[in-house]
């Protein structure tokens, strides 16, 4: 089976952290035989000055990569700021020049596209096109978000009226595209998995707490710093825990409010904010505190609860959309009773009392296994171009 992935949502030289939950997926899901390549569009930009932030990252962008043995384009896509409901057809258009002169030397059978809109509008218009099926991924905030558009959601449910399935990571974001339209028979659910080896608890906890200086209760929360992930809320919380320890990982505009609002709060002194944290440093944080939180307003199924888990870290996690359908065990941790400073102050201070066993813990997390999520989602792409074949 030759398989075209196509998402924006997809890691690069420029940018190595973006989308890297897709790359580990597409790892797992071809069998020997398979073939995958990927087009990962990126909107166009002028310049790679870094005053211009992310929009530079998109210029750095290679235009051709290889990672972990798969071929990457990257083609350019024009993208008009205030006018976004024009992106799925703008990138449609942009990438059928490069899909057809690709198709002259890798003849794909289906088209694996992830997040909605705009990838997944403009991934069934080309599916279409060139007359291969479609398989559609919702990720999170292309439903939680961009569906609830009524222009945009009218376009996300022809979208999955032409794909021969739709996946959802978590059953939330599933019920969500039932009730906005899309047919239940066709959407399923494949939940994100974890490197379990990259990602597992230290050998010696306490020696890596004293090199990390880690010496009283501590709570990590790892995201960008924006206001859906309530790194605030947060913050706050642990104003209220006299003795423990926050640290913030990760990086965006709202850090200096952050850390104007820890003053505030008085709690300067016990909140470290760290910035950008590689992946390898973050296993060692994952492993050496005590909790790790996650304040979100939205998610699917965030990266950041499975990477605890699987590093024997319980979680306390507000209830959103995915979230619950991971912490809904004891081992796990605890789901807050709602997305207030009082409730994650509750589920922070029951946690660091009563932890679960950090091995229990570990054991959870070992359910969410890339190996099956791989071979699930192959399952659905093959039998995709099973049905399209018969079809004629």
């Amino acid at each position: 089976m030759k398989i075209l992935l196509l998402s924006g949502l997809y890691p690069s030289d420029a940018q190595p952290r973006h989308g890297i939950f897709i790359e580990h997926r597409v790892a797992h899901i071809a069998q020997p035989g398979d073939e995958v390549r990927v087009v990962a569009p990126v909107p166009w930009f002028p310049s790679r000055n870094p005053v211009f932030g992310r929009y530079a990252e998109f210029a750095r962008a290679p235009r051709t990569a290889m990672r972990r043995g798969i071929a990457i384009d990257h083609p350019r896509i024009p993208v008009i700021p205030g006018l976004a409901r024009l992106t799925p057809g703008l990138m449609a258009a942009a990438l059928y020049r490069p899909i057809t002169a690709l198709r002259r030397t890798f003849d794909f059978d289906v088209i694996d596209a992830y997040y909605l809109y705009p990838d997944g509008v403009a991934a069934s218009r080309l599916a279409a096109q060139f007359d291969v099926p479609v398989v559609l991924t919702a990720l999170g905030s292309d439903v939680t978000l961009i569906a609830q558009r009524r222009a945009e959601r009218a376009m996300i449910v022809a979208a999955c009226a032409g794909a021969a399935a739709v996946t959802a990571v978590c059953g939330a974001l599933r019920d969500e595209l039932v009730g906005i339209g899309v047919d239940a028979a066709k959407t399923l659910v494949v939940e994100h998995g974890v490197d379990l080896d990259l990602f597992r608890p230290p050998a010696d906890r306490a020696a890596l707490r004293t090199r990390l200086g880690i010496a009283r209760p501590t709570v990590l929360i790892a995201g960008h710093l924006i206001d859906l992930k309530g790194q605030d809320l947060a913050i706050r919380a642990i104003a209220r825990l006299p003795g423990v320890r926050l640290m913030i990982a990760g990086h965006g505009p709202n850090d200096a409010a952050y850390r104007a609002l820890a003053v505030a709060e008085g709690v300067a002194e016990r909140v470290d904010f760290l910035g950008h944290v590689d992946q390898a440093r973050l296993v060692d944080l994952y492993g050496a505190v005590d909790v790790v939180a996650n304040c979100s307003e939205r998610e699917g199924i965030s990266n950041v609860l499975l990477e605890a888990l699987a590093c024997g870290t319980p979680l306390v996690a507000t209830p959103v959309w995915g979230s619950p359908e991971v912490v809904k065990v004891p081992e796990a941790g605890v789901l807050t009773s709602d997305r207030s400073v009082d409730a994650i102050a509750r589920g922070m201070a029951a946690v660091l009392a009563d932890p679960p066993d950090r091995g229990a813990t570990r054991r959870y997390a070992e359910r969410y296994d890339w190996n099956e999520t791989g071979r699930l989602h192959r399952v659905i792409l093959a039998q995709a171009v099973a049905a399209h074949r018969r079809a004629g």
